[in-house]
């Protein structure tokens, strides 16, 4: 099983920008979508945005549509996160996963991922 490492995030005033990467030591032919999920305090872990490896179709909540861009770089080893305008109920713990699509699609769906990274602490304030 390959190894999520996440990198960027921290903290960003209320409107602004900041980036957030995962980058796979390995690529495996089972994990065509990646995904990044986000868990605020004290609340459970939702999708924000997928993206599909091999035809690059994404995916986004409807809470963040317009705001976030999910991309992948040309090497498919790394997956970027791009939170634009953000607001104080962006600040989460963000982790970015990898898994198999699920009816032929990557979801936003928790339990269609089966590897994932360690996290990476994104804080917004206002």
């Amino acid at each position: 099983q390959e190894h999520l490492v996440q990198s960027g995030g921290g903290s960003v005033e209320a409107g602004g920008s900041l980036n957030v990467s995962c980058t796979a030591s390995g690529l495996s032919k089972n994990t065509l979508c990646v995904a990044w999920f986000r868990q605020p305090p004290g609340k459970e872990r939702e999708g924000v945005a997928s993206i599909d490896r091999f035809n690059e179709q994404t995916f986004y909540a409807d809470s963040v549509k317009g705001r976030l861009i999910v991309s992948k770089a040309n090497d498919e080893n790394t997956l970027y996160l791009q939170l634009n305008s953000v607001p104080p109920e962006d600040t989460a713990m963000y982790y970015c996963a990898e898994g198999p699509r699920d009816g032929g699609y990557c979801t936003l769906k928790v339990d269609q991922y089966t590897n994932w990274g360690q996290g990476t602490q994104v804080t917004v304030s206002s």
